[in-house]
């Protein structure tokens, strides 16, 4: 399949790499940053060109990789027709695209994507689309790259979205309030990782309710008034201790 990506980021990057390695073709790379765009088509083996100019392309299908308040921007440049046109917004309605094709849709990846990396770890995708055609493209595509594909609507993932927020963005702040805490009192956080990996691995295995363990599972008093007195210090992580705690204890 011919793709045009519009966007250079950390998402745009890691699906032209994807797409590429799954014997795809990009054929043009379409961004605002000049020095970006001309790099990103440079690896991807794409001509590069500016946003302006992506209906000027011959293409099977455009992926629109922005930032949500970049997409809805720059939908005003693009009229692309019957050409399909996708975008990897976990937030963001489909209906953004109804005035830009004939067929439009989402196809989001649910995963943390970073440029940087040196390996492309397995993406779930969520798919949805306007028409059967789009539809069947999509889902010719995905199981190209990915073995796991998932058909909802822009309620389903918003929901998804929300609960990959919780697991993901809010677990690793954990893990930062963690470090500082470790660096602020002497103590070693590294020693903490293998503990990380461990509970992240069981959860792959298990209901996460049926793997809860700490203090406040056990409605040890003792244990918790002791964590609390050294975390009279640290009042914002005292505070997120207590409503941790709570829930906890109080599902």
């Amino acid at each position: 399949m011919r793709i045009t990506i519009i966007g250079t980021g950390n998402v745009a990057t890691v699906l032209g790499r994807l797409f590429k390695a799954g014997n795809h073709q990009i054929v043009s790379v379409r961004g605002r940053n000049p020095e970006k765009t001309m790099a990103l088509a440079g690896e991807l083996g794409a001509k590069p060109g500016s946003i302006q100019q992506a209906t000027a392309v011959e293409t099977d299908l455009y992926i629109i990789a922005l930032t949500d308040a970049a997409l809805q921007e720059s939908v005003m440049y693009f009229n692309f027709g019957n050409t399909p046109v996708i975008h990897t917004a976990g937030s963001v309605s489909r209906d953004v695209l109804q005035t830009v094709s004939a067929h439009y849709g989402v196809l989001y990846p649910l995963q943390t994507l970073k440029k940087e990396l040196t390996h492309i770890p397995e993406i779930p995708f969520l798919v949805d689309a306007n028409s059967d055609e789009l539809m069947q493209i999509l889902t010719k595509l995905t199981a190209s790259v990915s073995s796991s594909m998932f058909k909802t609507d822009d309620q389903g993932r918003l929901k998804l979205h929300v609960a990959a927020v919780l697991v993901n963005n809010f677990t690793n702040h954990l893990y930062t309030m963690a470090s500082a805490f470790c660096t602020e009192e002497h103590v070693p956080f590294d020693l903490l990782k293998p503990l990380i990996l461990e509970t992240a691995t069981r959860v792959l295995h298990a209901n996460p309710a049926d793997i809860q363990t700490g203090p406040a599972i056990r409605k040890d008093i003792t244990t918790l008034d002791k964590h609390l007195r050294i975390l009279n210090q640290h009042p914002k992580l005292r505070t997120m201790y207590l409503r941790m705690t709570d829930s906890i204890m109080n599902p």
